[in-house]
Parts: C-alpha cells; structure tokens; sequence
C-alpha cells in the first residue's frame, strides 16, 4: 500500500488546564500548572468521512528555554505552530497519504512559524500533532491498529516498510527524578496527600520499578551530591536497577561536559550508579550541541540528543560528533521517530530511546508510548501519571472510559483510573485497537477551543 490517500475537511483545536500534583522542575524551570492541546481531524477517504485525534501538554521551557519569556509566552508560541499547522492542512486540497500531507502542510506550516520567530522544536510542535491525528483518522478509515498499519503501508512513509516493528505487550517505564522531587519522606517539600507515592522511595515500593530517568542541573558540585543521595535510595530496595542522566541543555560546552563526567567517575559513592548508567541524554545546549564534538570527552556511556532533533538532520549531525543516538518522542513527529528508527537499525551500536514530554493519562501517554514501543524501544520515561493526579481535571466519565476501554493500562482506585505499574512495568496489549492506540475520545465539548 502507498498510502491511504485522504483529504482533511475541518482541524479543531481545544485545550485544557492541567494542574500538577507535584511541582516538576527540570533544567531551569519549574512547571506547576500548564494546558494541554487536543487536535481533532474530520478526513474523508473514499467518499467516507472519519475522524482522527491526538493530544499534547504544552509544557513550558522544554520548546524555548529562553528565560526572558514567561511560562504563558511559551504557551503561545505552541498555540501558534497549532493555527500554523491547521492553516497548512487545511490549504492542502488535494487527496494525498498521511505522509504526503506531512511533507507539505507541515514542513510549510514549520516555515511560517519560524519565519514568525517560534525556535524549531516548537514550530515542529503543531504539526507533529496533526499527523498524529491525520495516522489516527487514516487507520480507523482501513480498520488497522497502529503496528498492522504501519506494516500495510497505511501512512505511506518510506521507512515502515524496512523496520522490523514490534507489536508490544509490554515496556519497562522508566521513572523521572526531577530536580525537586523528594526521595524520602524526610526531606522537605510538597506532599499532596493524595494516596498516590510523593516521594522517590514510595514510588519504588508502590510501582516495583527499576529503571529511572535523573534529571541534572549542570553545576558539578549540586549534581555530584543529588546523585550520591538517589544512588543510596536506588540500592535499598537490593535489587537491579538502571539510571539514564538527562542534562536538559544545562552545560554550555563540552569542557564542562567532560569535567562534569570525571568528577562521576572520581566519587567513589556513585561507582555503582555509573556502571548502571545507560545512557547521558542532550548534556548540552541545542545551540553548541552539533557545533562542538564530544568525541573526546572519554564518557563511557551513549550519549543521545533530544531537544537538538529540531530538523531532519540532526541525528546524522550528531553521530559525526560523537553522538550515539536519539530520543523518540511524538511531539517531535511520528515520522522523525520513524525515520531516525530506521537510521539506527543500520547500525548496531546506536541506539532510540523513549523519552517523556510530561504526557498525560489517555491519547498522549497511549500514542507516545506505542510509538515508541514499536520501533522496539525497551524501556521508556514516562512521568505524567507522577506528577499528575490520574486524568486531572478531565471529566469523570472521560476518565471511566478511557480505563474500560483500555484495562491492561488503567487501573481505577477509589474510582479514579490511573496508569496501571506493576513490577515496573507498563502493559500495552489494550493499545493495538483500531486506530492509533485508542478505543475511546476525550469529551470534546469539555474542552477550550484555540481560536
């Protein structure tokens, strides 16, 4: 197949407040509240009209990390790529494939937002959701889950084709310590309350988990003694664990990269976590990160790029400096993940991981984690069942149907679903449905439209 060619008739945009439980600080910032955007597609395919949906948290200082602007600018900026992207698909008129649409509408819809001034990660924001979408409407108008319609052809990409997909029961979530997160329950800060762990060591005993993300702050002393202190909660439990280490842009250049990681290696205190290490995610700023080589830096572990994979090349930018792969993450588009999976087939030192963008309960965390779950991906963060109280401030009954439609990933306490981890473990067998990993729809009429 070519590609299910269709024709996309109306894009709505909605959004919804999201209150977090826990305060989430990574890098510089410190997220408490934000929106999260929704996309709906009206596509018709042979005479057929048939909807598709997709949803992101609009999560601020990740896209543009520029201090000057505030977290409600950052917003905007996202907003903004969302009208681009919809403007675009909406003036493509001819019936083309998803990914055919995706190379007009949206690198036309990234032009104009950069022309505008959006950095490109957050121009590549709006698009990345409308092709989520316009996949979602294209496999429910041929009945194809998201791993049989890639293997048919149902996008019409150039690379579902070559890869060796997975259909996924289940994947190892990674949990995120953020830079204000607390590890025990004696150290001060924010505790809800809420039946749900607050804290590092009560989400160990609760979820079972083993393998975790850690955020730094790119000041050697300040990391060096968070690290010590996680390292000693991670090895109570006296099982295996694994860490991987997200710099989120924090150092400025490889010097303090390379300084950062011989003061790990010279404290006897984090030998184990080292050793555990699976990889160092984007330690540098997106602005030096494909100009400065890390080659040399003598870092025994993968070290990937992230918020740099703002443009096709970039992972073929980064492996000529160094670098050893690349994260996949569906804010980032469907086909960046797609194609980069395909580029690290090639070669078997090189490696995608899974990496998180706070996604919530119900389209974002099912799409991103599938996404990433069929190109083979073993373990993957996931954080927003974390930092978020279930499914927020979504309806009740938008919540009690997203877990029966989907019980192998919801379970529902005192009523209210929240992602179901056991052992560490996220079961996805409810995911491979019609569609793109989702049997139920948010209750649209809840939502804020985005003009």
């Amino acid at each position: 197949m070519s590609g299910v060619p269709l024709r996309i008739h109306e894009v709505h945009l909605h959004q919804r407040h999201v209150t977090l439980r826990l305060p989430f600080r990574f890098g510089a910032a410190t997220v408490t509240q934000c929106p999260q955007a929704f996309v709906r597609v009206l596509a018709e395919v042979d005479g057929r009209r048939v909807e598709g949906a997709s949803a992101e948290l609009m999560v601020p200082k990740w896209f543009d990390k520029n201090p000057a602007l505030t977290h409600e600018q950052n917003f905007e900026q996202l907003r903004e790529s969302l009208r681009n992207a919809r403007e675009a698909v909406l003036a493509s008129r001819e019936t083309m494939s998803p990914h055919a649409l995706s190379q007009t509408a949206g690198d036309n819809a990234i032009a104009v937002s950069v022309a505008r001034g959006l950095p490109r990660l957050a121009a590549q924001f709006g698009p990345a959701l409308l092709d989520k979408a316009v996949a979602d409407a294209a496999l429910r108008a041929v009945n194809r889950s998201w791993v049989d319609g890639l293997r048919a052809g149902v996008l019409g990409d150039p690379w579902s084709a070559q890869l060796e997909l997975v259909r996924p029961t289940q994947v190892v979530l990674r949990h995120t310590v953020g830079l204000a997160d607390r590890l025990t329950e004696h150290d001060a800060g924010t505790d809800p309350q809420d039946g749900l762990p607050a804290t590092l060591e009560a989400a160990i005993q609760r979820h079972g988990l083993h393998h975790f993300k850690l955020k730094l702050c790119g000041q050697i002393e300040a990391d060096v003694e968070r690290l010590t202190r996680i390292a000693e909660v991670l090895a109570r439990p006296g099982g295996d664990w694994r860490v991987t280490l997200d710099g989120n842009e924090t150092f400025t250049d490889a010097g303090s990269l390379g300084r950062f990681w011989q003061a790990l290696k010279a404290t006897p205190a984090l030998s184990d976590l080292v050793k555990r290490t699976l990889l160092l995610e984007q330690p540098l700023a997106r602005a030096v990160a494909l100009r400065e080589s890390i080659a040399s830096l003598g870092i025994e572990v993968p070290v990937i790029l992230d918020e740099s994979d703002d443009h096709a090349g970039a992972l073929e930018e980064g492996l000529t400096l160094g670098y050893s792969g690349i994260s996949s993450k569906a804010c980032k588009g469907i086909y960046r993940s797609l194609a980069n999976a395909h580029r690290i087939a090639q070669d078997p030192r090189l490696l995608l991981s899974g990496e998180d963008l706070t996604c919530q309960a119900g389209l974002a965390v099912q799409q991103d984690t599938l996404l990433a779950a069929s190109l083979g991906v073993r373990h993957i963060e996931r954080n927003g069942h974390h930092y978020v109280d279930g499914f927020g401030t979504a309806p009740p009954e938008e919540a009690l149907a997203f877990a029966d439609a989907h019980p192998s990933l919801y379970e529902t306490a005192s009523g209210r679903p929240h992602l179901a981890v056991r052992n560490g473990l996220l079961d996805l067998t409810s995911l491979h449905v019609t569609g793109f990993a989702s049997a139920a729809s948010p209750q649209w009429r809840s939502l804020q439209g985005i003009a």
